[in-house]
Parts: C-alpha cells; structure tokens; sequence
C-alpha cells in the first residue's frame, strides 16, 4: 500500500525527494515578471504532465478541423507590422476545434469549454492563436494547469469522471468563478462549432513598423450565429451522434456551406498596462469594452475539408509560442507557460521532428538549427550545423532591446500577481451572471450548477454553495435551495 499523501502538512517534493518550492507559483522576476527558465519545479511538473498520456492529446483530445483562409479586410497597421494582418492580405490557415477533458472517443456535446486553435501559413512563418471559445480561463498561473486537468479527469481507483473532485479544484482556486459561470452558462454546450465565437483569451503583444508596441486582445464573432443547446438536448445527441459536431462541420463544409468569423480586436496602449484598474494579463479577466472598444481586422473562413484525418488533423501541432514579426507574448503567466509546454507536448505525442509534418511546415523557407532525432527528413545536407560558423551559413543574432519585449524588474519570487483595485475573483462573473444573463438564462445556470453539485459532498458542499453566493447572492442561494431540496 503506498504511503503518499500520509505525510499532510509536510509539503510536496520533486521528484529527486528533495522540498518542491511551491505548486501554486512560478518562479518570476517581480510578482509580474517573466517566468524564469532555470525554474526546475516547474519545468519538470510541465514535461511531465506532457508526457502522461500516450498518444492523444492531453487534454483537448477530442477535435476535429478545416482548412480556409484569412483575410484583412481593415488596416491595423498602425498597430502591428505582421504581414498577415496588413490591409487585402490573404493567408492559409488551418483551424481545430476541440472539447477540453473528454477523451478521444468522448462525446462532442459534453459540457466543457471548446478550443478554438488557428494555425496561420503567413508569408514571415507560422502563427498560431491557440484560445478557446470564452474569454477567459480557470487559473491564472501554468503552474497550476497539471492539477486543474487531472481535477477534471478521472479518479485514480474507478476510472470514473467525478463532481467531487471538480468542485473541490474550483473552490479552492476561486478566480476560476468567471471561466466557471461560462462554462454552466450557454457556452458550455454550444450546438456546432460554427454557431460559437472565438477568442485568443490571453493577451498578447503588437508591434507596429515604427517600433510602437501595444497589448491585444483577438475576438472572433461567428457569422452563423450563436446557438446552444439545452442540457435535456445535449445529452440526447451525445447517445444519437458522439461525433455530431465533427460531422455537422465536415458535411456542411462539403455541401458549400462554409462558416466564416469576424475578427476583431481591443487594442491597449503599451504603457496603460502599467495602471489599468485590473491586472490586463489575468487571463481569468476581460477587458472592458468601453474602455478597449472591438476594432474589425477581417475574416475567417474555412473552405475545405481535410483529405486525411490523421495526417491533416490529428498531427496538427498548435502552440502560442508560434509567433510572427509584429506579434508577441506578454507577462501573462498562462501564455509563457503554455509557451513552453505546447510544442513539447507534441514531442512527446508526435516526435521530436513534428513541425517537419506536412500539416505543420510552413510555406517559407527553413534554416533552422535543430538536427536529427526520430524521423528527421527534412535536412541541410553538409551546411555547417553549429553557430557561428565559417562555411557560409547564416545564422541570427540579434542583440539590444527587443521589439516585443518588456520591462520587468524585482527580486525572483514565488507570488501571485499583484492586485490592482479591481483584481477579485467575483466582480467579473457577477456581473456576467446579473447584467449579461437574462432570467432565463440565470434559471438554467441554478439547474446546472445544481445538477453538477450531484455526488458532490462536504466540506466541499458548503464550499459550492459559498462560492455562488460570492458570484451572486441570490443566484448562490436559489443554487443552495435546489440542491438541499434533491437530497431531501
């Protein structure tokens, strides 16, 4: 029998034995500084999680996608210099829409967030915008991300998916309440995945050819419309079609019906960052509309269906660390993390060499530095494979201040973010819940949350109940009212 978890209170350690420095904070300059690589525990919880399940993604398993084109229909050069995003461009690009915790033989209209990952075959490289189709996210630090999946997983006995353990995660990690109230609103169970918008959720940089930088915020607005379905037809099509929204895009695409978004994005002055009423890198909040109004950038639509899923789908690598000249990341803890993490998740699920796949090469020339491992094709024949070198190949080296980078000063701490006046876990969902929801709306979030809370027991009951009445009193009550009235 094995003594883990016997020692509470004693702290968690590497896996050399030796005291782990925090599972909750990574290691940065100043609480909103850069996530240093030299932090170990970190590095070595991200690699591993990567590599915890074999092959399917983990998470996002469940997906499937099309091919299409972008095109910049408004002129945001002012803003950024990415050649995609210059006014008449057209670029190729690929999009893969997902479920998060189920598996990869798990039903499309299960309850769950929706990945909303692009892959852009710019003429500078590659760019991937890997979101979601909400706003915002459970967790603020990647530090954080290995327990928030596994929370939404499955027990480590009955292999069963369990309410308990997801309202234990969400309770004690309480700026998941505004990714949460989404996700047992609407959105949760879109109806197809052309009937639900996109959003990068994270911010990012812009740079302009001027050198100006600015923080963005991209926000894709389905054509098609925003439709959902009920619980009761949800669950339905989940036993008639567990494959119904991989079929609803594939045939619709077939039959000429291609879906198409509006890209649009909220544009914040660099230096506004610095004292804006809300942290602007959260990733659990948005940005004010008034504040940061939508500035339309073009249209996305996609036009073709791939001719193999597994060459064209399921070894389609996506990571937000995939960026262009005139776009950037930001201190965002999330994106630096998952910056990392991505791309070595798909050396473990796909191989050393997977950005050589066809799916995933770009449509510009490679010099790149990287040799050999499994299944290396492409190559550089007898090319010096070191820098610098004398035989003539190039090599980069830039130096000095970077165009998208920033500032960052402080002592190296394990901490969250520094609050600013308005940085609280509930203001934001509350204000989702009582100005954004209709009545409607409001009583069908009290039937799922109330349903969700089934097999869920205390403390982490009254924990539920606690943190509802925190998003909204009466919402949390008539929530604690349902419940209390189904167990008798």
């Amino acid at each position: 029998m094995s003594d883990i978890g016997e020692k509470s209170g004693t702290g968690s350690t590497m896996s050399t034995g030796a005291p782990a420095p925090s599972d909750r904070n990574s290691l940065t300059i100043g609480p909103d500084g850069p996530i240093v690589l030299h932090d170990v525990h970190f590095l070595e919880q991200m690699a591993h999680f990567n590599r915890e399940k074999v092959p399917e993604r983990q998470p996002h398993a469940k997906g499937s996608g099309a091919f299409g084109v972008f095109e910049t229909t408004e002129d945001v050069s002012a803003y950024t210099k990415a050649a995609l995003f210059q006014p008449g461009a057209k670029t190729e690009m690929l999009a893969r829409f997902s479920t998060v915790a189920g598996e990869a033989g798990s039903p499309d209209t299960w309850r769950d967030v929706r990945g909303f990952s692009l892959k852009f075959y710019t003429d500078e490289g590659n760019y991937d915008l890997v979101g979601n189709n909400t706003p915002v996210f459970f967790i603020r630090d990647t530090m954080k991300f290995p327990h928030f999946i596994r929370s939404q997983k499955r027990l480590p006995d009955s292999g069963l998916r369990d309410n308990h353990m997801q309202w234990d995660f969400w309770t004690n990690n309480p700026e998941s309440a505004h990714q949460v109230t989404y996700l047992m609103g609407e959105r949760g169970l879109p109806r197809t995945w052309r009937n639900m918008n996109g959003y990068g959720s994270h911010t990012y940089m812009w740079v302009n050819a001027q050198g100006e930088r600015f923080w963005v915020k991209y926000h894709f607005h389905t054509h098609q419309g925003m439709e959902h379905f009920s619980n009761a037809e949800a669950a339905k099509m989940a036993g008639d079609d567990a494959d119904f929204h991989r079929r609803d895009l594939f045939d619709a695409i077939a039959r000429g019906e291609h879906p198409s978004w509006t890209l649009s994005v909220q544009i914040m002055p660099y230096a506004e960052a610095k004292t804006y009423r809300i942290n602007p890198f959260d990733l659990t909040k948005t940005w004010s509309h008034k504040d940061y109004p939508l500035i339309k950038v073009g249209t996305m639509t996609l036009n073709r269906n791939p001719e193999n899923f597994f060459a064209q789908i399921e070894q389609a690598a996506f990571s937000p660390g995939n960026v262009v000249p005139g776009i950037g990341l930001s201190p965002d803890k999330m994106l630096l993390g998952r910056a990392f993490a991505y791309n070595d998740a798909q050396r473990n699920r796909i191989g050393t060499n997977f950005h050589q796949l066809p799916v995933n090469q770009p449509k510009v020339p490679v010099n790149t530095y990287m040799f050999d491992g499994q299944m290396a094709y492409h190559h550089s024949g007898n090319a010096p494979v070191y820098a610098p070198n004398s035989g003539g190949r190039t090599w980069a080296d830039e130096t000095g201040k970077m165009d998208d980078g920033w500032e960052a000063d402080g002592e190296m701490v394990r901490s969250a973010y520094t609050l600013r006046p308005d940085d609280d876990d509930f203001t934001q969902p509350g204000i989702l819940v009582r100005e954004v929801f209709s009545d409607a709306q409001r009583t069908a979030l009290v039937e799922t949350v109330s349903g969700a809370l089934n097999g869920v027991r205390e403390p982490v009951l009254s924990r539920a109940f606690q943190y509802w009445k925190n998003v909204d009193a009466e919402v949390g009550a008539r929530i604690e009212d349902a419940v209390r009235s189904q167990n008798g």
